[in-house]
């Protein structure tokens, strides 16, 4: 293993971590935001050397662009995590047996998370602090795509840990090689638990190869269903933003259903998008519906439902009943956001009872699937699966326990 040497460097400096203080450890928080502010030139210059390199047209390009607007709210949320309380050391679960012996079961680190993630910067900064805060090292594995970027990201973590006498093999970047991400999968006794951040193709690689803890951060196919009860102009506020606020991210909409009895109603609902020139890709009933008033209009296939479009693009479907909705997000939503329109309050109670996903919204939109959104700081992820962690993994997630057991000299029959 070429990078065994890193792992063991992590693995080591790992152990010092949980020795801190929370104030130290929000001091140093604080310093690295400061350092982002300051730095802003630095970082753009290298993200413009990763920009170069890529088509502004594809998807993947805002998901890689940093600005200054941008570094502002990363160093913002930094901030916002140093306020959090420290997740470690909860007593979760505490009593005392027959016996005598005391048992207490608190919250510790992990040690070290291995994360995956493709061109996406922000990233950086975000695993940090959250790794930091709960006492965790981390292991960083950037795509290629964001390389100069994470590049320049690590080296002033590092620089402000070395200001204020820490290892700096508490974080480290590994190549942004397919080679370095294998390494990672298989560092037994190194990496603690692996999370991988990214599209379908990427996590199913990490899911199916790895030989070390996975969390799972699912692909988004994200659908919104606007009811026959639902509301015009809430439909068409939600929908937009779902749709057009962020294309490049995992909570951006990709299929509108909508109720037969609704089909009147939307020309209107769709509207707005005519203006972020989003191609629209319907099925029978809904292209008649749109066909003369709708510019970028076109036929649904089979591929257009169950795809994360990551661009201008979305689904439409018609359906004649919520049953029928329920079973379109059954076969092909992913787990991760789902949305209804409505002002039967019975309604969305059996959409939100039956849908099976991490995140279930009722009259709002699914770009709210954030951590930061939801007042956990940051995050290091939005898990589809439902084993541990499910929807945005902040502070309490990335921390698992460990039992503390007080005796009198009490031996086992």
């Amino acid at each position: 293993m070429q990078l065994k040497e890193t792992f063991e460097k992590v693995k080591r400096a790992s152990k010092t971590l949980p020795l801190l203080s929370d104030k130290q450890r929000n001091e140093i928080l604080l310093a690295v935001a400061d350092a982002i502010i300051n730095n802003q030139e630095r970082i753009l210059k290298a993200n413009s050397e990763d920009l170069a390199k890529m088509d502004p047209s594809s998807p993947l390009y805002d998901r890689l662009q940093l600005t200054e607007s941008r570094l502002e709210g990363i160093a913002a949320d930094m901030r916002n995590v140093a306020t959090l309380p420290s997740p470690l050391g909860h007593i979760t679960k505490q009593k005392t047996l027959p016996n005598g012996l005391r048992l207490c079961r608190i919250s510790v680190p992990f040690g070290v998370i291995g994360m995956i993630y493709e061109a996406r910067p922000n990233v950086t900064f975000d695993v940090f602090s959250l790794c930091f805060k709960s006492g965790n090292a981390c292991v960083l594995k950037g795509g290629k795509d964001a390389d100069c970027s994470n590049r320049e990201e690590v080296a002033l973590i590092h620089e402000v840990l070395e200001k204020f006498g820490i290892s700096k093999d508490v974080v480290a970047l590994l190549p942004a090689t397919h080679e370095a991400t294998g390494e990672m999968l298989n560092a037994v006794g190194y990496v603690d638990l692996c999370i991988p951040r990214g599209g379908r193709k990427l996590i199913d690689f990490v899911r199916d190869t790895a030989r070390i803890p996975v969390i799972e951060t699912g692909a988004g196919v994200v659908n919104t269903y606007f009811d026959k009860d639902g509301d015009l102009e809430i439909g068409r506020a939600i929908i937009n933003n779902a749709k057009t606020r962020r294309v490049s991210v995992c909570n951006a909409l990709d299929c509108l259903l909508v109720h037969l009895e609704r089909l009147d109603d939307l020309e209107k609902l769709v509207e707005p998008m005519a203006e972020k020139n989003v191609i629209i890709y319907a099925d029978e009933k809904a292209y008649a519906s749109l066909d003369g008033k709708y510019p970028y209009l076109e036929h649904a296939t089979a591929d257009s439902y169950g795809t994360e479009f990551m661009d201008y693009k979305l689904a439409i479907k018609t359906v004649a009943s919520l049953e029928e909705a329920l079973d379109h997000i059954d076969q092909y939503g992913s787990g991760h956001s789902e949305s209804i329109i409505t002002m039967n309050e019975a309604t969305a109670h059996q959409f939100q009872m039956h849908i099976d996903a991490a995140c279930v919204y009722w009259n709002a939109p699914t770009s709210f699937t954030d951590g930061a959104q939801f007042g956990l700081g940051a995050e290091i992820g939005i898990s589809t699966q439902k084993l541990g962690p499910r929807g945005p993994m902040a502070l309490e997630e990335i921390c698992t326990y460990k039992w503390l057991i007080e005796g009198e000299g009490q031996i086992r029959e």
